[in-house]
Protein backbone atom coordinates (compact mmCIF):
# COMPACT_ATOMS: atom_id res chain seq x y z
CA UNK A 1 0.00 0.00 0.00
CA UNK A 2 1.61 3.32 -0.95
CA UNK A 3 2.60 5.61 1.76
CA UNK A 4 0.06 8.63 1.99
CA UNK A 5 1.11 11.64 0.74
CA UNK A 6 1.13 14.66 3.69
CA UNK A 7 -0.72 17.76 2.91
CA UNK A 8 0.83 20.70 1.88
CA UNK A 9 1.48 23.16 3.99
CA UNK A 10 -0.97 26.12 4.04
CA UNK A 11 0.89 29.32 3.28
CA UNK A 12 0.52 33.14 2.26
CA UNK A 13 1.50 32.17 -1.60
CA UNK A 14 -0.74 29.13 -1.81
CA UNK A 15 -3.49 31.48 -0.35
CA UNK A 16 -3.37 34.09 -2.66
CA UNK A 17 -2.65 32.08 -6.12
CA UNK A 18 -5.48 29.94 -5.25
CA UNK A 19 -7.40 33.53 -4.58
CA UNK A 20 -6.23 34.60 -7.82
CA UNK A 21 -7.65 31.66 -9.57
CA UNK A 22 -11.23 32.39 -8.39
CA UNK A 23 -11.46 35.96 -9.24
CA UNK A 24 -9.88 35.38 -12.39
CA UNK A 25 -11.95 32.41 -13.46
CA UNK A 26 -15.52 33.39 -11.57
CA UNK A 27 -14.98 37.23 -10.29
CA UNK A 28 -14.54 38.51 -7.57
CA UNK A 29 -17.68 38.18 -5.91
CA UNK A 30 -17.22 34.87 -5.86
CA UNK A 31 -14.35 35.25 -3.82
CA UNK A 32 -15.03 34.43 -0.68
CA UNK A 33 -13.32 32.66 2.14
CA UNK A 34 -15.36 29.63 1.76
CA UNK A 35 -15.14 28.93 -1.30
CA UNK A 36 -11.48 29.93 -0.79
CA UNK A 37 -10.88 27.32 1.67
CA UNK A 38 -12.98 24.56 -0.55
CA UNK A 39 -10.70 24.90 -3.14
CA UNK A 40 -7.57 24.64 -0.47
CA UNK A 41 -9.27 21.60 0.87
CA UNK A 42 -8.79 23.34 4.26
CA UNK A 43 -11.48 24.94 6.69
CA UNK A 44 -11.73 29.21 5.95
CA UNK A 45 -11.03 29.70 9.49
CA UNK A 46 -7.14 28.49 8.30
CA UNK A 47 -6.97 31.08 6.42
CA UNK A 48 -6.63 33.69 8.92
CA UNK A 49 -3.57 32.28 10.76
CA UNK A 50 -2.33 33.74 7.58
CA UNK A 51 -4.30 36.49 6.99
CA UNK A 52 -5.84 37.61 10.37
CA UNK A 53 -7.80 40.35 8.78
CA UNK A 54 -9.86 37.99 6.99
CA UNK A 55 -11.09 39.55 3.67
CA UNK A 56 -9.86 42.76 3.96
CA UNK A 57 -6.12 41.83 4.30
CA UNK A 58 -6.99 39.03 1.26
CA UNK A 59 -8.13 41.99 -0.78
CA UNK A 60 -5.26 44.28 0.08
CA UNK A 61 -2.83 40.96 -0.57
CA UNK A 62 -4.35 40.41 -4.28
CA UNK A 63 -3.96 44.09 -5.18
CA UNK A 64 -0.69 44.38 -4.19
CA UNK A 65 0.66 41.46 -6.39
CA UNK A 66 -0.58 42.85 -9.49
CA UNK A 67 0.85 46.26 -8.69
CA UNK A 68 4.36 45.52 -6.89
CA UNK A 69 6.20 45.85 -10.27
CA UNK A 70 9.95 46.27 -10.08
CA UNK A 71 11.86 47.37 -13.01
CA UNK A 72 16.00 47.88 -13.18
CA UNK A 73 17.27 51.45 -14.51
CA UNK A 74 17.74 51.42 -18.13
CA UNK A 75 19.54 54.19 -20.09
CA UNK A 76 17.21 57.17 -19.84
CA UNK A 77 14.62 57.58 -17.76
CA UNK A 78 11.80 57.31 -20.53
CA UNK A 79 13.26 53.46 -20.85
CA UNK A 80 12.96 52.61 -17.15
CA UNK A 81 9.53 54.24 -17.50
CA UNK A 82 8.27 52.24 -20.37
CA UNK A 83 9.93 49.13 -18.92
CA UNK A 84 8.06 48.91 -15.81
CA UNK A 85 4.74 50.89 -17.59
CA UNK A 86 5.10 47.85 -19.67
CA UNK A 87 5.39 45.65 -16.24
CA UNK A 88 2.72 46.78 -14.68
CA UNK A 89 0.20 45.89 -17.89
CA UNK A 90 1.78 42.41 -18.44
CA UNK A 91 0.66 41.42 -14.70
CA UNK A 92 -2.90 43.37 -14.34
CA UNK A 93 -3.61 41.27 -17.74
CA UNK A 94 -2.41 38.43 -16.20
CA UNK A 95 -5.25 38.49 -13.35
CA UNK A 96 -8.16 40.84 -14.93
CA UNK A 97 -9.96 39.44 -12.06
CA UNK A 98 -8.68 41.43 -9.42
CA UNK A 99 -8.11 44.77 -11.38
CA UNK A 100 -10.91 46.25 -9.47
CA UNK A 101 -8.73 46.28 -6.58
CA UNK A 102 -5.90 47.68 -8.08
CA UNK A 103 -8.18 50.44 -9.60
CA UNK A 104 -9.51 51.18 -5.90
CA UNK A 105 -6.67 50.18 -3.27
CA UNK A 106 -4.30 52.55 -2.25
CA UNK A 107 -0.32 51.11 -2.74
CA UNK A 108 0.67 48.97 0.24
CA UNK A 109 3.45 47.40 1.09
CA UNK A 110 5.20 46.23 -1.33
CA UNK A 111 3.44 47.94 -4.17
CA UNK A 112 3.98 51.17 -1.99
CA UNK A 113 7.45 50.47 -2.08
CA UNK A 114 7.22 49.92 -5.87
CA UNK A 115 6.04 53.33 -6.16
CA UNK A 116 9.15 54.73 -4.36
CA UNK A 117 11.09 53.30 -6.15
CA UNK A 118 9.57 54.80 -9.59
CA UNK A 119 9.32 58.46 -8.07
CA UNK A 120 13.29 58.15 -7.23
CA UNK A 121 14.54 56.48 -10.39
CA UNK A 122 13.00 59.36 -12.24
CA UNK A 123 13.92 62.48 -9.93
CA UNK A 124 17.86 60.68 -9.70
CA UNK A 125 16.88 61.09 -13.70
CA UNK A 126 16.37 64.86 -13.26
CA UNK A 127 12.67 64.51 -14.29
CA UNK A 128 10.81 66.78 -12.67
CA UNK A 129 7.96 66.95 -10.22
CA UNK A 130 8.90 63.15 -10.31
CA UNK A 131 5.86 62.18 -8.06
CA UNK A 132 3.57 63.64 -10.34
CA UNK A 133 5.30 61.92 -13.93
CA UNK A 134 4.64 58.12 -11.75
CA UNK A 135 0.95 59.81 -11.05
CA UNK A 136 -0.12 60.23 -14.53
CA UNK A 137 1.85 56.55 -15.99
CA UNK A 138 0.01 54.92 -13.39
CA UNK A 139 -2.69 56.15 -14.45
CA UNK A 140 -2.32 55.46 -17.85
CA UNK A 141 -1.73 51.71 -17.24
CA UNK A 142 -4.54 51.32 -15.28
CA UNK A 143 -7.06 53.19 -17.35
CA UNK A 144 -5.56 51.94 -20.74
CA UNK A 145 -5.86 47.82 -19.26
CA UNK A 146 -8.99 48.41 -18.23
CA UNK A 147 -10.46 49.45 -21.35
CA UNK A 148 -8.56 46.44 -22.90
CA UNK A 149 -10.60 43.79 -20.60
CA UNK A 150 -13.70 45.78 -21.11
CA UNK A 151 -13.11 45.16 -24.98
CA UNK A 152 -12.05 41.84 -24.37
CA UNK A 153 -15.87 40.63 -23.17
CA UNK A 154 -14.32 39.83 -19.72
CA UNK A 155 -16.71 41.08 -17.24
CA UNK A 156 -17.79 39.89 -13.72
CA UNK A 157 -20.66 37.53 -13.38
CA UNK A 158 -24.25 39.71 -13.39
CA UNK A 159 -25.52 38.13 -9.94
CA UNK A 160 -22.74 35.69 -8.25
CA UNK A 161 -24.79 33.19 -9.98
CA UNK A 162 -23.70 33.18 -13.20
CA UNK A 163 -19.82 32.50 -14.59
CA UNK A 164 -17.54 35.12 -15.80
CA UNK A 165 -16.17 34.96 -19.58
CA UNK A 166 -13.29 33.15 -19.91
CA UNK A 167 -10.02 35.58 -20.42
CA UNK A 168 -6.79 34.65 -22.03
CA UNK A 169 -4.07 37.01 -21.29
CA UNK A 170 -1.50 37.86 -23.72
CA UNK A 171 0.73 34.78 -22.31
CA UNK A 172 -1.89 32.40 -22.82
CA UNK A 173 -3.29 33.42 -26.39
CA UNK A 174 -5.32 36.85 -25.43
CA UNK A 175 -4.43 40.30 -26.13
CA UNK A 176 -3.59 41.50 -29.91
CA UNK A 177 -1.16 43.35 -32.17
CA UNK A 178 -4.05 46.43 -31.97
CA UNK A 179 -4.28 46.31 -28.35
CA UNK A 180 -0.49 46.54 -28.00
CA UNK A 181 0.11 49.11 -30.61
CA UNK A 182 -2.91 51.52 -28.83
CA UNK A 183 -0.64 50.99 -25.72
CA UNK A 184 2.67 51.94 -26.82
CA UNK A 185 1.04 54.82 -28.84
CA UNK A 186 -0.36 56.28 -25.99
CA UNK A 187 2.75 55.38 -23.81
CA UNK A 188 4.96 57.45 -27.00
CA UNK A 189 2.09 60.63 -26.52
CA UNK A 190 2.56 60.82 -22.28
CA UNK A 191 6.49 60.21 -22.17
CA UNK A 192 6.70 62.82 -24.86
CA UNK A 193 4.74 65.02 -22.68
CA UNK A 194 6.16 64.44 -19.08
CA UNK A 195 9.60 65.37 -21.52
CA UNK A 196 8.62 68.27 -22.14
CA UNK A 197 6.83 69.04 -18.72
Amino acid sequence: MPAKRPPIPLTRERIIEAALHIADGQGLRRLTMRRLGDALQVEAMAIYHHLPRGKDALMDALAEHVTAVHAEPAGSWQETARAWCRASRAALREHPGVLALALTKPPKGRAAAAVREQIEQLAEAGVPDAPAAVRALRAYVLGAVAVEVQQSGWAEPPGGDGEAEPWLPPSRGGGSAEADADFERGLDALLAGLAGA
